[in-house]
């Protein structure tokens, strides 16, 4: 299965543009699933530690505006995450998007920082800390949304549930990056499933500089392609049986 992860400028003076660079790359490379940054198509709201109702809604109406551009990525699966109000609860929603069954809702964001520039915790609630598995397609996907990486138990539980693959959609600063890939390739081995990540960038310098660098791991950590400025979008034919493989070899086997 072809699966594609990339790096977005939210900013609109960028995003048409990366958008439709994005769309001819899934069509050129036949790509059956795409995985988006965090939270894409909305600024980030969450560098102020102040909730703002206004600012909250403008990111939800974004992110429906953009829905019908979804339609442009078919036949891929798209995986990425929303805004949206749960009841009288605000949640980071993970979602699968396709053409035949539309949005399918997989997970709300449960582990949220709340620190300068990713003040979270501050803008939604958590969600009910379900880590659900959805399969589609023949393939068994999990979230486990930025922050929630590195809680490595959450990734060991997907494997023993056979998840084929755990999508990391991220928003994270660029002097961290060397960090973030190291916890996909420890996520993917402890699982032995592929991680998948794709992130946001931005032209901004400081803490809040979005860092880009989406990258595919393999079920032992190896590392099969890695975004960049100059090729922010990256696909790679990836094997489910090799994921099922891997939950039989070390250290996947070893008892609790």
């Amino acid at each position: 299965m072809k699966v594609t992860v990339c790096e977005l400028n939210p900013d609109p003076r960028y995003i048409e543009q990366d958008w439709d660079r994005l769309v001819a790359h899934i069509r050129a490379n036949e790509s059956r699933l795409v995985l988006l940054p965090e939270m894409i198509f909305s600024s980030w709201f969450a560098e102020s530690p102040d909730f703002d109702q206004e600012t909250w809604q403008e990111a939800i109406d974004a992110n429906k505006s953009w829905e019908r551009r979804l339609w442009g990525l078919q036949p891929a699966l798209v995986l990425g995450t929303r805004p949206i109000n749960k009841g009288e609860k605000r949640m980071n929603e993970a979602y699968v998007w396709s053409a035949e069954s539309g949005f399918r809702p997989v997970h709300a964001k449960s582990y949220l920082p709340d620190e300068e520039g990713f003040w979270e915790a501050s803008w939604y609630q958590r969600g009910d800390g379900e880590f659900n598995l959805i399969e589609t397609r023949g393939i068994l996907i999990g979230f486990m949304i930025c922050t929630e990486l590195w809680f490595f138990e959450q990734a060991r539980a997907y494997g023993k549930r056979r998840a084929h693959l755990i999508a990391c959609p991220r928003a994270t600063p660029k002097e961290t990056l060397d960090k973030w890939l190291a916890g996909g390739r420890a996520a993917a081995v402890v699982s032995g499933a592929y991680c998948l990540s794709s992130n946001r960038v931005s032209h901004k310098e400081g803490r809040l500089a979005m860092g880009g660098q989406g990258w595919i791991v393999g079920p032992d950590g190896e590392i099969l392609g890695v975004t960049s400025r100059e090729q922010p979008f990256v696909t790679v034919d990836i094997d489910t049986e090799k994921a099922d493989r891997a939950k039989k070899t070390y250290p996947r086997y070893v008892k609790e």
